[in-house]
């Protein structure tokens, strides 16, 4: 996926329907709130181990929820200015400082 070229999708969508006013960082935090939660409602009766065996329905249903949520972070990232290729990586660096791998013996 290149998020460049997603971002610039994602413009045009918004373009073509006069949505630009609209489009802020705090608003699209909202929206991306709201589609968190319809992805938990996916999970929220399941036990852990039927969280992990999805019907072909439920992964669907998943992948849609996922999407939306990805959807609105790409957008936020590219109207806030955030460089999500380097965020990222600098994220893992410092995870991967703050989490060392475990000593196995």
């Amino acid at each position: 996926m290149d998020i460049s070229t997603l971002q610039q999708r994602l413009r045009r969508f918004a373009d073509e329907r006069a949505w630009q006013p609209y489009q802020t960082p705090k608003n699209l935090a909202m929206a991306m709130t709201v589609e968190a939660a319809e992805l938990l409602e996916i999970f929220q009766w399941l036990t852990p181990e039927q969280s992990l065996n999805l019907s072909d329905d439920q992964r669907r249903h998943l992948g849609e929820e996922l999407s939306d949520v990805l959807l609105y972070l790409v957008q936020i990232a590219d109207h806030g200015g955030v460089d999500l290729d380097a965020a990222v990586e600098r994220k893992l660096a410092m995870n991967a400082v703050k989490h060392p791998p475990l000593k196995r013996s």
